[in-house]
């Protein structure tokens, strides 16, 4: 037992570390896409931070998601904030499994690369939204008499530069249209959707992404319409930008490294190597080392058929 356990550790630590080397190539020469996506995140919360002052409490708009769904309160507002954490969590943690597990199908830094560009074009459109127009947050906390419905002039532009994390995106208002958090949730239900393996977690996904929904306009966090338009932006900003973006090299055959993109110095030797291969009459192709005949002084492939007419002098 013990010696079988040390042998699987063995082959563990192997594969972490072979994982490594691949994800810190592919880190080498995809880090500037990655940065760019972190820093907009950051930029995304600034933004939000900024119409927070801008936002006038008012009386609560009329919504049919109100009147269908009982309100949470504020002592359950914590449910949705839950339902999120573990969406979050369980994607971050599934793009790390090439690590673990032998299976695997995804590049972890080639996916957040894919998912940050998907993160960035839908924040882009949330910012441009709600900046075009302030509506009264029907958050309990930016709603009328609530000392956090609006924040007073800063004294410096570090003070909304520092955005007061966490508590300033917790607690702020003005950023609804449309959800953010239908936006990562979202963005994480299809890219599993197409790079997962489990069915049966695939629907769960979307049923999860279902309740998100509910649980958001219950409690009160946002309209209606912000989680409608999210969906449908969402899909579609994910439909289009996935189609612009190069595919995923996939590594369930086991053939990674041929798929895996190759560096500068790998592409121009692969290039000598096949160029001293036509020099040679070999094309390179495993396919074309077939057995070739000549006949006539003509070099036919398999398969062919030839019919020669034998002549002897006098017939």
């Amino acid at each position: 037992m013990t010696l079988y356990i040390g042998r699987e550790a063995s082959k563990l630590w192997k594969r972490i570390c072979a994982e490594t080397t691949t994800e810190l190539n592919l880190l080498l020469e995809n880090w500037k896409y990655l940065l760019a996506g972190l820093i907009f995140q950051y930029i995304h919360g600034l933004a939000a931070r900024g119409v927070h002052y801008l936002h006038r409490p008012g009386p609560t708009l009329q919504d049919v998601g109100f009147f269908l769904l009982p309100e949470l309160g504020p002592d359950k507002a914590y449910i949705s904030e839950t339902v999120f954490t573990f969406v979050f969590l369980s994607f971050v943690l599934w793009t790390f499994h090439p690590f673990i597990f032998k299976a695997k199908k995804i590049c972890t830094v080639l996916l957040w690369c894919r998912v940050l560009a998907f993160l960035v074009a839908s924040q882009i459109l949330r910012i441009l939204t709600f900046y075009s127009t302030q509506l009264p947050g029907p958050n309990y906390h930016c709603r009328e008499g609530s000392k956090l419905a609006t924040l007073p002039r800063p004294d410096s532009v570090f003070e909304v530069l520092l955005i007061n994390f966490p508590r300033g995106v917790i607690y702020g208002c003005g950023d609804l249209i449309f959800s953010s958090h239908m936006i990562f949730t979202l963005v994480f239900v299809r890219t599993y959707q197409k790079y997962g393996t489990r069915r049966c977690i695939k629907q769960f996904a979307w049923l999860i992404a279902v309740a998100q929904s509910f649980l958001i306009v219950a409690s009160r966090k946002h309209y209606t319409v912000d989680v409608v338009v999210a969906w449908y932006t969402v899909n579609l900003v994910v439909f289009f930008i996935d189609k612009k973006l190069p595919e995923l090299p996939d590594r369930s055959n086991g053939t990674a490294s041929l798929l895996l993109p190759l560096s500068t110095k790998d592409k121009d030797s692969k290039t000598k190597e096949e160029n001293l291969q036509l020099l040679n009459g070999n094309s390179g192709d495993p396919a074309d080392r077939r057995q070739r005949t000549l006949v006539n002084g003509k070099t036919l492939e398999d398969g062919n058929t030839v019919h020669a007419e034998t002549t002897t002098n006098g017939a």
